[in-house]
């Protein structure tokens, strides 16, 4: 197993901020680096379905006195974009316009390496007795499970970790940690650990791949993140194929949710579920947005 960082640039401090609102930590050093990354995570909850809900109806109990027509539009808008993300079938139908953008290949094309993408562990912290995955866990488990079907003979992990939010060692320590307990040999592992956001990813494990002559690898993350995942390793000059996990849609899911059934009942009401895979999809739309914008895709 190898730790390898790429060289980090000094650059000027209005480019500490990636295209997804994510610190460019290359570009940022010590308190302005934290204050970045703090903005980075507060200013998106605004936009979001939730965030947004509790803002028009915040700003509903001010005017309810003063202005009770526009207290009522506010209250109407807020109910009506927290129902309508949390809808089952509105979320599945938006997330599926980035996770159906790319499909398992078949067969699966063999390659130099097997690149997998942070964001998919937690680190070891009591109570926890070891590392745990979160609920995009399938990343590394596919990426191991690619390895042990012969697709690549190496296998790169790339993610480091903000240490105020989540703390600990780099996700990519964490997912060797995973691909160790299930058979991978430390001399087929390769480390990119000092990447907190998409662009990193890209940019330091393309550094990566360059030094070691590695020519083709196939790129594991989740479908959702793909589009964006597969839009800036090919910016940076990758020849990749996309492996995509952890789908959310699948062709089952849609026929329950479009069928006649007593789950088509439940999926009339609001669900968390759905708000978080609507929130997790928008997201994504927002940072390919930013990014293009920023000359990154």
């Amino acid at each position: 197993m190898e730790y390898l960082c790429p060289p980090i640039k000094k650059r000027h401090s209005y480019d500490c901020l990636d295209g997804a609102g994510a610190p460019n930590v290359a570009a940022c050093d010590g308190d302005s680096a934290s204050v970045f990354i703090f903005l980075s995570k507060l200013l998106p909850l605004l936009v979001y379905p939730l965030g947004l809900t509790c803002l028009l109806l915040g700003l509903a109990l001010v005017w309810l006195w003063k202005a009770p027509r526009r207290s009522l539009v506010a209250i109407a808008t807020a109910l009506l974009i927290l129902f309508g993300s949390s809808n089952p079938l509105v979320a599945a139908t938006l997330v599926k316009t980035l996770e159906w953008r790319y499909l398992p290949p078949d067969p699966m094309p063999a390659a130099d390496a097997i690149v997998v993408l942070g964001g998919s562990t937690y680190p070891q912290s009591p109570p926890r007795p070891w590392v745990e995955v979160t609920d995009a866990g399938d990343r590394v488990l596919y990426g191991v499970k690619l390895y042990q079907e012969g697709a690549a003979p190496l296998i790169v992990f790339s993610g480091g970790r903000i240490d105020w939010k989540g703390g600990g060692p780099p996700e990519a320590d964490d997912m060797t940690q995973i691909a160790l307990a299930m058979g991978v040999p430390e001399r087929d592992i390769l480390q990119e650990n000092e990447s907190l956001n998409t662009y990193q990813n890209a940019l330091y494990t393309a550094q990566i791949l360059q030094q070691r002559q590695i020519d083709t690898v196939l790129l594991v993350t989740s479908a959702m993140h793909m589009p964006r995942a597969m839009a800036i390793f090919q910016k940076q000059g990758v020849n990749v194929t996309a492996a995509p996990t952890d789908y959310w849609v699948s062709q089952q899911t849609l026929a329950e949710m479009q069928g006649v059934s007593l789950g088509t009942v439940l999926n009339v009401f609001p669900d968390t579920e759905a708000l978080h895979f609507f929130t997790k999809a928008l997201k994504e739309y927002i940072g390919l947005g930013v990014y293009r914008l920023r000359g990154w895709l």
